[in-house]
């Protein structure tokens, strides 16, 4: 069973509308902050791709715009900047790689690409090469981005999958903490989170440091954990920081070694650092595990975010799609089958019976708390952004390779955060990378 319904490739290509004719909109703006550089020029060299100060300033402002309406602080200027173009730096490497280990993609598939994309904007071909040429967007271009976009999704499919290893050994320990037919203890986990960028210098390492340290002295000290995760956390802010109930599968280590000793209610005594940054930790609740399972039917609307769709603007639509379903009655498959990113659109969206562990955590908990035909609030994941529906509910007995799928889908959920970054850092290492300063 996968995680997630992996969306389909033409499909991931839709958003590629939005994000070129917002480029070739930026694009066609200068700079207003630096006369002297609203020409474009080349800011790094990745292999053989190329970097341009005015993508990475596009990259900013959709960052910028996503933070504001989510209310979040944004960093200084120079530190943003530096963090969008080791982010790009990293896609073109990864690009790069793609290409060199003899990925392609058929011009068939790009031209069904291209169709989906047109058909899901309710354009003609025609009509959309007009739309992209009113933007300022070269139609060969604007091909040339979706192969791109294409190549980097199906490279890290491949090789972050293939790097993950499940053995019998971990599937066998994990049942054995689940018991026979148990469900395992679940932890209700509440974070401020102070992060710490990817090669900070050492005095920025530092005040970060002192920065969580305060936040763990004023939580030890009885202050409300949720108005210092308001206050301090650079993390999610929503329910006072808590991840909400999830099994030890499905947190860091790190995080389960912390307050598996705790009581609820309890701050856990040390400050916490992982490649994130600092983790002030929480333990909201503890449950036991009971009898399983309970299986659901549901099915889901998928937008997908990326630079240039913020997560806000996906938030926003699905928001008008619930409000169809629930006031006025519109059909959810309908909207499904018209508007979702991810392969089960043609079914209306229809994810099938899934045992517990099957979705990423915070589909499955948002999921968990829906009344069959309830509608859910749009939903966050590291898939983008999802509507949900729950259809009806069964009590079902699970054979012993059902509990192992379900055991390896949770090791692999576990697993998969590590293996990207492990990935993106070989390929990043791998990498011919010339930084060029601005002219002068």
């Amino acid at each position: 069973m996968p995680a997630l319904p992996t969306p389909t490739r033409r499909r991931q290509a839709a958003l590629a509308l939005a994000a070129l004719l917002a480029a070739g909109s930026a694009a066609a703006q200068p700079l207003r902050a630096d006369p002297a550089r609203a020409a474009d020029y080349i800011v790094a060299v990745v292999n053989q791709e190329l970097v341009t100060n005015a993508e990475v300033q596009q990259r900013m402002a959709a960052f910028k715009r996503e933070a504001g309406q989510g209310g979040a602080a944004l960093p200084a200027d120079d530190v943003l900047k530096r963090e969008m173009l080791e982010t790009m730096i990293n896609e073109r490497a990864q690009l790069g790689h793609a290409r060199d280990s003899g990925l392609r993609i058929e011009e068939s598939e790009l031209d069904r690409a291209v169709g989906a994309i047109a058909a899901q904007n309710r354009v003609t071909l025609a009509q959309l090469r007009e739309q992209l040429q009113r933007s300022g967007v070269d139609y060969t271009r604007f091909r040339s981005n979706i192969r791109e976009q294409m190549l980097l999704e199906r490279v890290r499919e491949r090789d972050v999958n293939a790097r993950i290893r499940i053995t019998d050994a971990e599937i066998d320990a994990l049942l054995a903490t689940r018991g026979s037919g148990a469900a395992p203890p679940e932890f209700n986990v509440a974070q401020i989170l102070i992060a710490v960028p990817e090669g900070a210098a050492e005095a920025e390492l530092e005040a970060r440091r002192a920065r969580a340290e305060q936040a763990l002295a004023r939580a030890r000290a009885g202050e409300d954990f949720a108005k210092l995760v308001a206050e301090l956390s650079d993390g999610a802010k929503e329910q006072g920081g808590a991840l909400g109930l999830r099994t030890a599968e499905r947190l860091p280590d790190l995080f389960v070694e912390a307050v598996t000793p705790l009581r609820g209610g309890s701050v856990a005594p040390q400050l916490l650092r992982s490649g994130a940054g600092f983790h002030v930790l929480k333990l909201v609740e503890r449950r036991d595990g009971g009898m399983m399972v309970t299986q659901t039917r549901a099915r889901h609307i998928l937008l997908r975010t990326s630079a240039q769709r913020s997560q806000a603007d996906a938030i926003a639509r699905l928001t008008e799609l619930r409000q169809q379903v629930v006031a006025s009655g519109a059909n959810f498959a309908v909207l499904a089958r018209q508007n979702s990113e991810d392969g089960s659109a043609p079914q209306g969206g229809e994810l099938g019976w899934a045992s517990p562990g099957q979705f990423v955590s915070e589909f499955e908990e948002a999921m968990k708390g829906l009344a069959p035909n309830e509608v859910s609030q749009p939903v966050v994941s590291r898939f983008g952004v999802h509507l949900i529906q729950v259809l009806e509910r069964r009590q079902q007995a699970v054979d012993r390779k059902q509990q192992r799928d379900i055991a390896r889908n949770m090791l692999r959920e576990q697993k998969f955060e590590a293996a990207y970054l492990d990935w993106a850092r070989d390929i990043r290492a791998r990498a011919y990378v010339e930084l060029r300063e601005p002219p002068q």
